[in-house]
């Protein structure tokens, strides 16, 4: 069940929400939830309280914004209104995105569910790194995905008599995607999923000694002049980035030059920031990141649990290199088990810990009607690192804020008040949309489900492209985007 206080907020329905246990996760003062409130009308019909994570996730970080913005602009903490057509449209973002009307491609052929010997198993195969390592995997030839079904029809024939978990093991082993669809008793007592049960939803540390403190900013908007270099990657990480941006912050973003990534994703989680490429391998590339670092505020991280080490990436080295940073850390299972090494994403988390059979009505599997483990752990992270920036105005230090996509998925299926939301009448995510020019063409996207009292209305910026800019930083301060009347 959901944590709740007596100053918890409510829906216009009277019932208290689930945001009160994830603001006391966060550390947050409790009377501060009194702020928020709950309007309008959603639709993220599913067996799980999807849209109570959702709201619950947009509001804890919309209070985590307001809070910051008095504190840097001065004056009272301003009202939160959470409205749930805003937060629908959000959370579906990445699907309804549209550059010249041309909509995304959200998963390749291979990115499935399959039946197997004695049960399913889903893949990720998005990447071409991914498909090609799965078709190794199975014994299968390298161009098999350029048949023109996909390669879907092979790939079933060889998955049919094997075994889920034993096709997971051998996936793993030659550095592909695919997880065992599991019963949610299955997934309890596996060493992965007990690891989970045993942490709270998410980490804030403080990990270094005094640091900066930070300037005032500016009204409305809490991160005018922070600088944060986004090394996330797909969804989650990248919706944490783009809130920042659309709080002020000048948000760079940097890919490997030898790591392809989605520009569809790009287009919905790219509002706001600039991209640019750096091979850390390479010395001189190494030498940018480190002037880059030496004046950023905040730094996001989305690999893998030891992905970046070899690069001195950790968040004590971070820190002690940049003192009173903020690090904020992204992984699909978490620090901790057999599992924390691995590569995941939202739709194979959602297989292992038994969201997707709940979801498919327990004979088959299905899947949420939003990647919301994704796009519920990028607001909980942002969330982090507005707290762990307030925190900082008292007490200095660096900080490390830590989410897992495994985490969120616990809070979904047992954190938060059970059974279905109904989809109210009253929805039109049209609302919720809008429009503007690029070079590239009229970019649709979502409007900002983050909202409080004279907040920002919009980003300052569209997408662009990725890997397009220079990797430096703007001179300070940076620009305005609109604000709430």
């Amino acid at each position: 069940m959901a944590h709740t206080s007596p100053g918890a907020p409510r829906d216009t329905a009277g019932r208290a929400s689930g945001t009160a246990g994830a603001w006391a996760a966060l550390g947050g003062a409790p009377d501060l939830l009194e702020r928020v409130t709950f309007t309008g009308a959603g639709a993220l019909p599913s067996r799980l309280p999807v849209r109570e994570l959702a709201r619950s996730a947009v509001a804890v970080c919309s209070l985590a914004a307001a809070e910051l913005a008095a504190l840097r602009g001065g004056g009272g903490v301003p009202a939160v209104t959470v409205d749930d057509g805003a937060v629908t449209t959000a959370f579906l973002g990445d699907r309804l995105v549209r550059v010249g009307g041309v909509a995304p491609t959200t998963f390749a052929p291979l990115s499935r569910f399959w039946r197997t010997a004695d049960g399913w198993v889903r893949t990720h195969a998005n990447y071409p790194h991914h498909r090609a390592r799965l078709l190794a995997a199975l014994g299968l030839p390298k161009d098999t995905d350029a048949r023109e079904d996909g390669g879907v029809a092979a790939v079933a024939a060889v998955l049919g008599g094997r075994r889920a978990r034993d096709v997971e093991e051998t996936v793993y082993a030659a550095g592909g995607l695919a997880v065992a669809v599991r019963t949610a008793d299955e997934w309890a007592a596996h060493p992965q999923g007990a690891a989970v049960a045993g942490r709270p939803l998410l980490v804030t540390d403080r990990i270094g000694g005094e640091g900066p403190r930070r300037a005032p900013g500016a009204p409305g908007l809490p991160c005018a002049g922070l600088r944060v270099l986004d090394l996330t990657r797909v969804l989650a990480g990248p919706v944490a980035s783009r809130t920042l941006a659309l709080l002020g912050a000048d948000v760079l973003r940097i890919d490997s030059p030898g790591l392809p990534e989605s520009q569809d994703a790009h287009d919905d989680t790219g509002l706001g920031k600039r991209s640019a490429l750096l091979d850390l391998a390479r010395r001189d590339d190494r030498g940018v990141f480190e002037e880059l670092l030496a004046s950023a505020d905040v730094v996001l991280t989305g690999y893998r649990p030891g992905a970046l080490d070899r690069y001195a990436l950790t968040p004590r080295e971070l820190a002690a290199r940049r003192p009173g940073l903020v690090v904020a850390r992204l992984s699909a299972w978490g620090r901790h088990g057999p599992w924390a090494g691995r590569r995941g994403f939202d739709s194979l988390v959602q297989a292992a810990s038994g969201i997707a059979l709940e979801e498919g009505g327990g004979a088959s599997p299905g899947a949420l009607p939003t990647q919301a483990l994704d796009h519920g752990s990028g607001y909980l992270l942002a969330a982090g690192v507005l707290r762990s920036l307030t925190e900082q105005h008292t007490a200095g230090g660096a900080r490390l804020v830590e989410v897992a996509l495994a985490q969120t998925a616990a809070w979904l299926t047992h954190g938060l008040d059970a059974g279905p939301a109904p989809a109210p009448e009253g929805y039109a995510e049209g609302r919720w949309l809008t429009e503007r020019a690029t070079p590239r063409g009229v970019l649709r996207h979502a409007r900002p489900a983050v909202a409080y009292a004279g907040g920002p209305e919009d980003w300052a910026a569209p997408s662009g492209l990725l890997g397009a800019d220079a990797p430096a930083w703007r001179a300070r301060p940076g620009g305005t985007p609109p604000v709430r009347g």
